[in-house]
């Protein structure tokens, strides 16, 4: 039995939460990844998982197993890059997912920096409002917009950004601007089809809804945002998808003393250690582009 390739396939398994994720990150049949984990827990005489059959999740023993290979696996890829110079270059594959307007307008245009100046380095960057599991579909890294739930996925800060309430400054003057977030009731409001029918906001402490209605919904942000600018009525949207439109004077911002809090943007790594030298590289680059975003003038 190769060990460290045995704990390496049981780290994955506990960071997958079972064998048929860990087998697509390893690229591995679930059979083989079944026997690596047989085999070290016959070397160790302990068992390693309590297994179930939707899910596997870890005994006493294997949490306290697990902190020891990340150690070692860590300690084993430091003193690889250390003496070999192949292991530095930056180059190979890596798979990248994003939010899709927010990818296209920030991530890509950052991605193309990169590969610029890496070039040996092939990207895939998916774009998707969906959330992706990084593990479960074989991505290196994701960019996420709002809070994060407990994972074993590593993140880092890049920003945050703002949810606003907008309308054309004609729109406005036509229908004066709305004072309070009641106000909306008397207001039109374009939507993203199945976007809320009723708004949260803010107020001395408080979370209150309002009911938001419109003659017009869209499943696409630029088309509503397009709305928007034309005067149809009041819009809701994260700030970085209206920040070219405000920055022009094309839209006002109304209601920001009854904002949510700012959602955070991440960037997310399936591990904080044992990445390759073109995601560390890729990583250190969109932190140092992305880092402090605010997404509106």
């Amino acid at each position: 039995m190769d060990q460290l390739k045995a704990m390496a396939t049981f780290v994955r398994i506990a960071d997958a939460g079972g064998f048929s994720a860990a087998s697509r990150s390893l690229d591995l049949s679930v059979p083989a990844v079944v026997r690596s984990l047989a085999a070290l827990e016959a070397h160790l005489g302990v068992r390693l998982f309590n297994r179930t059959t939707r899910r596997v999740a870890l005994t006493e023993e294997g949490r306290l197993y697990l902190e020891h290979c990340r150690q070692i696996l860590a300690a084993v890829d430091d003193a690889g890059r250390a003496v070999s110079s192949e292991s530095s270059a930056i180059a190979g594959a890596l798979r990248v997912t994003a939010p899709v307007m927010f990818g296209q307008l920030h991530v890509a245009p950052a991605v193309t920096r990169f590969v610029q100046r890496h070039r040996d380095v092939q990207i895939e960057l998916i774009l998707t409002d969906r959330v992706a599991g990084l593990l479960d579909e074989g991505f290196d890294v994701g960019i996420r917009i709002g809070t994060l739930e407990d994972s074993s996925l590593v993140a880092r800060s890049l920003g945050e950004v703002r949810r606003l309430v907008v309308a054309s400054p004609a729109y406005l003057r036509r229908h004066g601007v709305p004072r309070h977030p009641r106000d909306l009731a008397r207001h039109e409001c374009v939507r993203l089809s199945g976007g809320a029918r009723q708004l949260s906001f803010h107020e001395d402490g408080k979370v209150f809804t309002v009911p938001v209605h419109g003659s017009l919904r869209c499943n696409l942000v630029p088309a509503v945002v397009d709305a928007c600018v034309a005067g149809l009525g009041c819009g809701v949207f994260m700030s970085y998808q209206v920040d070219a439109q405000l920055r022009a004077g094309a839209l006002k911002v109304v209601l920001a003393g009854f904002e949510p809090p700012p959602r955070p943007v991440s960037l997310l790594v399936p591990h904080a250690r044992l990445l390759p030298a073109r995601t560390r590289a890729f990583v250190d680059a969109m932190v140092r582009e992305l880092r402090g975003f605010k997404g509106q003038a």
